[in-house]
């Protein structure tokens, strides 16, 4: 398969999806860390960016945008969209974060591009989805996870629902679940020889979240309101807990033999009423404030020093972003990278025989615009009336 998707800049290409093209049509959060994902694994990806667009963050620090080269097309110019039905041709998968209908109205959608490359698989991300009464609407993390049941359940007793950032539905329900749609309909395509439309709804991927939780509320075992079941905070054995020095720490002991365990640690091993009422819901407030009474003892890194020994106590500190790096385990793991001066999040998960590779930071919007033309096969001369009539930059 031709170059012209590219190579990744300064990283030697590895990982299971080496020798895999992708197209990626710029947008932001779940799309880009789909294309972030692939680019991990070894595919070779360019963003095709549009004039005047201003990224949500700078792409040459921003995680999102690692491992892709970019490059800057009016597609609402003829010329443009042919440049980029160009790429379709040589590219194994096109990802198209826009609205229902968007891709369609500019010359773009599925019928165009498979019809270019029958191989083609068509990565589809939104939030509502293609079709039903909200599909046109415009939304955000937020609004998905409100409306697939996740949002109500998250929050303390008494208090309102609670976003947890934007990590579920964006990229957990979007961006994760298109990576694997992708994956999934590449590896089919080697029986069939067809690509496919792989249309992913993070308002669908959320609802597929909440799968275990709908188990447990069928069971009879998830019973109360937010804030009040086991996993939710509601238990004092699941929670987080405030230390001397204003710090948090957090412990998740369900079984029995870990909680027992934690009890003994927390000097409270004595107190029939914690051990023998682990499940009883009607204590677990006063039980919570037992617990959050020798917490506060310590500080978060006396707790540590005590507890991280400690195999069987479901335990461990509530780090923020710039800590988590700093912490043995995850340094050990090298859970954190370095790009070009950047630490962010590795490459997951890992390959015995195939090893994933962060690329190189990203690319700024329109770096590589000559340099994808000219593999295209596009002459100096092309490439000068593109620009000349605004179709590429």
């Amino acid at each position: 398969m031709a170059a012209a998707v590219g190579p990744r800049d300064r990283v030697a290409v590895s990982g299971p999806l080496e020798g895999v093209q992708f197209v990626e049509l710029a947008g932001i959060g779940p799309g880009p860390f789909c294309g972030m994902l692939l680019a991990d694994f070894g595919a070779r990806g360019v963003i095709v960016d549009r004039a005047g667009r201003t990224p949500p963050a700078d792409p040459e620090v921003d995680p999102l945008m690692r491992g892709r080269r970019s490059i800057v097309l009016d597609l609402k110019q003829p010329a443009g969209r042919d440049v980029l039905l160009r790429l379709v041709e040589q590219a194994d998968v096109l990802i198209d974060p826009f609205r229902p209908g968007v891709a369609e109205r500019l010359g773009i959608g599925p019928d165009s591009c498979c019809g270019r490359n029958p191989r083609l698989v068509y990565a589809r991300m939104t939030g509502w989805g293609q079709e039903g009464p909200y599909a046109p609407n415009a939304g955000h993390d937020i609004n998905f996870i409100a409306l697939a049941g996740a949002l109500e359940g998250i929050g303390l007793a008494g208090n309102r629902p609670t976003p947890p950032q934007n990590l579920v539905a964006d990229f957990g329900g979007g961006g994760m679940l298109l990576a694997l749609g992708v994956v999934a309909a590449l590896f089919e395509r080697q029986r069939s020889g067809l690509g496919q439309v792989v249309d992913a709804a993070m308002v669908d991927g959320t609802a597929l979240l909440t799968a275990f939780v709908r188990g447990l509320q069928a069971d009879g075992r998830w019973p109360g309101p937010r804030g009040t079941n086991f996993l939710d905070a509601g238990a004092h054995f699941y929670d987080t807990y405030e230390t001397a020095d204003g710090k948090w720490v957090a412990v998740g002991c369900i079984e029995g033999p870990f909680y027992e365990r934690l009890l003994a640690c927390l000097g409270l091993d004595g107190d029939d009423d914690l051990v023998a009422g682990q499940w009883d819901r009607e204590r677990w407030p006063e039980h919570r404030r037992r617990l959050a009474a020798v917490f506060r003892t310590r500080t978060r890194d006396e707790w540590c020093a005590l507890l991280e020994p400690e195999p069987d106590v479901c335990f461990a500190p509530v780090l923020a972003l710039g800590e988590a790096p700093q912490h043995p385990h995850l340094r050990a793991r090298s859970t954190f990278t370095d790009v070009g001066g950047m630490v962010q999040p590795a490459p997951a998960p890992r390959f015995s025989r195939t090893p994933a590779a962060a690329g190189a930071g990203g690319a700024r919007p329109g770096r590589h615009t000559d340099e994808v033309l000219a593999e295209l096969g596009f002459g100096q001369a092309e490439i000068a009336r593109l620009r000349a009539a605004g179709a590429a930059g």
